[in-house]
């Protein structure tokens, strides 16, 4: 059998597209008869939509991706390591609301850049147009390769841990157990980010009110139990405080790791309606009101726990819960899990739009930047995403090792910062919607070259000089694969791709005018 043409794929795709437009158009309660075209009955051609992601996350679905992806478990089951590297109540509660304070002030960055440039990929179009084609090929390989598909790994796995401990009272749940069940929210949340936009919208909305519900009521029981006189935590707040360097950088990275999120919207810009108004507008709504949720959350811990308590619980939130919620402590547990499914599902939308640009762009392959003829959704870069986060669910000790990759995180978002900077300089034409103080960029640069070096600094180790031998490893492929464009890896990737182009019935996207 021989191969089908590129071009004879796109028209028979094409031609799929129309067909199935036509049916479900002639297919309401039942079949419509064909009705020959007279005077009185013109002949009317069906509107076909242009095959390209569509605008239709509104104000409040950008509003719950924010907070939905940002809350997910960090701040119910581990606010303790924070307490850690700080060492008391008082420095706990200025990191959580400096680490607030410093996610607004990344987010403001963003908000100037993703109403200039108006293109979905979060970081990867900023650097694009600051610093050129390679530094954003190095985002894309290290994000798309390891950090996003490895978070929504993470995450799962602590659905999977509190999904599955009911029903092992007593005990840990097995690591099979676990894992399996990881793999299935990984497959599922997939299926439901490739099956529709709106889909996918609806689901994250959903369960940013679920976990918001719950973060509600550990306020409401913390400020009723500080209306009772439960403040003694509160007295000497800052006694015994941790000072160092290194000690405060990595309670930084911990908090900020609860926080990470707020770029999340910068990622599907060309999805948004209206994203001139509504992505400043979305980051000043949810990055706020995470930031007052989590410092509140913490404040409501120490009304009933002490430090010791806060650093000895396996889940603050749960211990909590047993305390204050009983016999209703069970809910804890339960929005625990809404709470993280929320998360991933946020996760999972977003990081196939990084995948879909980064090959649009050509750095990766063509068939990532593909989209379904049917749900207008990036399939081929989501289930990238997703057969991603099942490897990596696997290994047991995953999770220490994204610890290590963390710094490469807060590199790239030190990049994005200057690379607004520069832009100010080299591309005074573009349009500016939203221009902020370029000091608030100069602070997003000095920080976070301060929390990219405070944790080498303070305890050196070798596995950050292998994190950054994988980023610049990148530059191996680049060479031949991008710039290059070796014809032979054509040849040979060509027949896969349209194979699987005729598997999951994807195009490459329209240009739009």
């Amino acid at each position: 059998m021989g191969e089908i043409p590129q071009m004879e794929l796109n028209t028979l795709m094409g031609d799929m597209r129309t067909s199935s437009m036509r049916k479900r158009r002639e297919s309401q309660n039942g079949c419509v008869p064909y009705r020959e075209p007279g005077p009185e009955t013109p002949p009317v051609e069906p509107t076909l939509k242009a095959t390209v992601l569509h605008k239709e996350v509104s104000l409040l679905s950008g509003v719950c991706l924010i907070v939905g992806t940002m809350i997910g478990s960090g701040i119910f089951i581990s606010p303790k390591a924070v307490l850690l590297n700080t060492g008391a109540v008082g420095p706990c509660l200025l990191v959580w609301a400096a680490c607030g304070l410093l996610s607004t002030l990344g987010a403001l960055c963003y908000a100037e850049l993703g109403t200039m440039i108006t293109k979905s990929g979060g970081e990867y179009p900023y650097l694009m147009e600051g610093f050129g084609p390679i530094v954003a090929y190095l985002y894309s390989w290290t994000t798309a390769i390891v950090l996003k598909p490895s978070s929504f790994a993470i995450i799962t796995l602590s659905f999977a841990r509190y999904a599955s401990t009911p029903f092992y009272p007593g005990c840990t749940p097995p690591l099979i157990v676990t894992k399996f069940l990881a793999v299935a929210c990984i497959m599922l949340i997939t299926l439901v980010n490739c099956a529709s936009v709106r889909l996918a919208s609806f689901v994250q909305n959903v369960f940013t009110v679920a976990k918001l519900m719950i973060i509600v009521g550990i306020v409401a029981a913390g400020i009723v139990m500080l209306a009772q006189g439960h403040t003694k935590n509160f007295s000497n707040a800052f006694e015994g405080g941790l000072t160092s360097f290194g000690t405060i950088g990595l309670a930084f990275y911990n908090g900020l790791w609860a926080y990470d999120g707020w770029n999340q919207l910068n990622f599907i810009t060309e999805e948004l309606k209206d994203p001139y108004r509504n992505l400043p507008l979305a980051i000043l709504i949810g990055i706020p009101l995470v930031s007052v949720c989590y410092v509140l959350v913490n404040v409501s811990y120490f009304t009933v726990m002490t430090a010791t308590e806060v650093l000895q619980s396996p889940a603050v939130a749960v211990t909590f819960g047993d305390r204050v919620f009983y016999p209703l402590s069970w809910i804890v547990p339960l929005f625990v899990v809404l709470s993280t499914f929320g998360s991933a599902n946020g996760s999972c939308f977003t990081a196939g739009r990084l995948t879909y640009v980064a090959g649009r762009e050509g750095h990766m392959l063509k068939i990532l930047s593909y989209i379904s003829v049917r749900r207008y959704t990036p399939t081929p870069a989501l289930i990238f995403n997703g057969l991603l986060a099942i490897i990596y669910s696997i290994p047991a000790d995953i999770e220490i090792l994204i610890n290590y990759f963390s710094f490469a995180q807060w590199a790239f978002y030190g990049l994005t910062a200057l690379a607004l900077i520069v832009m100010r300089f080299t591309r005074k034409d573009l349009p500016r919607p939203v221009r902020i103080p370029i000091v608030f960029a100069g602070l997003m640069v000095l920080i976070s070259c301060y929390l990219v070096l405070a944790p080498i600094i303070d305890k050196p180790e070798v596995e950050y000089l292998y994190c950054t031998i994988f980023i610049l490893s990148g530059l191996v492929l680049y060479y031949p694969f991008v710039y290059r464009k070796v014809r032979w890896v054509n040849k040979l990737i060509e027949p896969l791709t349209i194979h699987l182009q005729l598997l999951m019935e994807v195009v490459p996207p329209e240009i739009v005018q």
